[in-house]
């Protein structure tokens, strides 16, 4: 008897557990947290819940606020992915479970919070995924819904064997309408292209500075009164372009490129362009120049006797300081149809984009910012030119930035069409500047941008050069800046002439650019270099003229530096 009632004591005591068991396995209520890891190390602060309401779910990660919301919807076996935009505007896609990569079903099991889940494998651009999921419940859902949704209750997910997302824990609970945040306003309905296209350029700040501007000569286009902002400038005979822009303040750990679409408006030939801005924090600055003629420049005499105009800083004059350096290709766009050659497909513009973050200290507040190409066609060229502001990760916001930024010389005659003379100083001399760093500047790099021209076979353009850089007479870099891979932008240059060898003059190798390309800036380390006055040289050996023709070499410095 007493053995009896001990039984039955025990299977009461049992009731209460098996009770609430069944209660959860039946559940359709509850907040699954889960957690990241990197092999096999926690990535702490960074959860995600999923929050599983009936036959809908919401994925809600973790840290700020997102404009992006994810969801599930069990009944309709669809996904959907709402983004708002901070201007109001809605976007949706709607996609069924059917579209996304089907898994293929494993025999091998392990148990996750108590709960024995069967194991998926998935290969999604050239990843490998395994899944663990689990069938014992009522719930479904997964924490990412491009994977496995619709198999179960997605408890563990591992990417390539070393990246891992794991249920920490299910709180079974009443899900608040808040909280499952379901939408009321999808927008508009867009397919997966479209919809992928507002989510990525919501994730950054895109700046338009000139859009489809015409850069031309001839067309004598009046200018705005004064020095107005957000009023685009012609000047140079229309090949330069001019825009006084308010820009926003640095943020820790951000990213800024610079982006530049170019086409062919007229002019079929590979031409020099250059973006920049014009510091005018001294007495006289590149803008004087342009507004009133060459002559206000300051004037650097040659060895060979002639006068260059604007190209080094003075105590009272800093020179522009170039952002991008790039060159037109052959006619793009414009001369597309008129040249036609079976299986080439010609490119519609030339997009040039470049990491510009370690000259961000110039670029905030009001600035004025230039466009040139240099040409003599009264339609020229188009350009369009956005600035992009990425922001950081956490890891990125104690990233060393310059903040003390000093253009120091620039002979690329920007003004070449209003009389600036080209840089041919190097046939019988040096450039040579004189800089005064500032107490406190320390990690002090030269931002140096070179590029040689002369168009024929003697000239420079084709023949490699060394370019040395001196600091108080010291050789602290040398290289032959020479470009190869002319030929890989084929595809950009439909007026390129082609010889009979079966090149293209495109394809031709040249000193430092191709047509259709950037240049790229060498970053030279200055550790010895002090507060104080120094003197910054650089020698080229350039070439002899040959009749009407001339070698000259595009070079421009900037001085970056972290000032405490």
């Amino acid at each position: 008897m007493r053995f009896l009632l001990l039984l039955t004591g025990i299977a009461i005591a049992m009731q209460p557990a098996y009770a609430q068991q069944k209660r959860r396995t039946d559940s359709t209520s509850a907040i699954i947290t889960y957690g990241f890891s990197s092999n096999g190390k926690p990535i702490p602060g960074n959860e995600l819940q999923l929050a599983i309401s009936g036959q809908r779910a919401h994925v809600i990660p973790g840290g700020h606020k997102q404009k992006e919301q994810q969801y599930l919807q069990m009944q309709e076996q669809a996904t959907l992915q709402v983004l708002t935009l901070p201007n109001g505007q809605v976007y949706t896609l709607k996609k069924a479970f059917g579209e996304y990569t089907t898994p293929e079903l494993l025999p091998d099991t392990a148990t996750i919070l108590g709960y024995v889940c069967k194991k998926a494998k998935l290969f999604i651009r050239s990843n490998t995924i395994e899944v663990w999921y689990t069938n014992a419940l009522a719930l479904k859902g997964t924490p990412n819904i491009t994977i496995a949704p619709g198999l179960g209750l997605v408890l563990k997910i591992v990417r390539n064997g070393n990246s891992e997302t794991l249920a920490k824990k299910i709180t079974y609970k009443k899900i608040a309408d808040s909280t499952l945040a379901w939408p009321v306003n999808t927008g508009t309905m867009v397919d997966d292209a479209a919809y992928m296209r507002q989510v990525i350029d919501s994730r950054y700040t895109t700046l338009p500075v000139f859009d489809q501007e015409q850069i031309s000569w001839g067309n004598n286009t009046s200018n705005p009164v004064g020095e107005q902002l957000n009023q685009t400038y012609h000047y140079a005979g229309g090949t330069v372009i001019l825009k006084k822009i308010t820009l926003p303040a640095i943020q820790k750990g951000q990213t800024l490129f610079a982006e530049l679409t170019q086409f062919s408006n007229g002019d079929a030939y590979d031409r020099t362009g250059s973006v920049f801005i014009i510091p005018v924090d001294k007495a006289t600055s590149f803008l004087d120049g342009l507004q009133k003629g060459v002559g206000m420049l300051p004037l650097f005499t040659a060895k060979n006797g002639k006068q260059y105009q604007g190209i080094v800083a003075t105590d009272n004059y800093l020179p522009a300081l170039e952002i991008l350096r790039f060159f037109t290709p052959f006619g793009v766009r414009q001369f597309n149809n008129q040249v036609k050659i079976a299986g080439y497909h010609w490119a519609d513009s030339v997009i040039y984009k470049q990491d510009i973050t370690e000259l961000h200290g110039r670029l905030q507040g009001d600035v004025w910012l230039g466009v040139y190409i240099g040409n003599y066609d009264k339609g020229g060229h188009k350009v369009s030119l956005n600035l992009k502001y990425y922001p950081g990760d956490p890891e990125d916001e104690n990233r060393p930035a310059p903040n003390w930024i000093y253009p120091a010389f620039n002979t690329t005659n920007l003004m070449e069409m209003a009389g600036q003379e080209y840089a041919t100083l190097f046939d019988k001399d040096s450039l040579k500047v004189t800089v005064d760093i500032p107490e406190g500047v320390k990690n002090i790099q030269l931002r140096l941008l070179t590029t040689g021209h002369g168009g024929w076979g003697g000239g420079d353009e084709f023949n490699p050069k060394q370019n040395e850089v001196f600091v108080d007479g010291k050789r602290v870099y040398h290289f032959i800046p020479w470009r190869t891979d002319c030929a890989t932008y084929r595809l950009s240059n439909p007026a390129s002439g082609n010889f009979g060898n079966g090149l293209s003059s495109s394809d031709l190798s040249r000193s430092n650019w191709c047509p259709g390309t950037l240049t790229s800036p060498v970053y030279i380390s200055l550790p010895d270099i002090t507060p104080g006055k120094h003197t910054i040289q650089v020698a080229i050996p350039q070439g002899k003229p040959e009749g009407s023709s001339q070698s000259f070499w595009n070079v421009s410095g900037t001085l970056i530096g972290e000032k405490k």
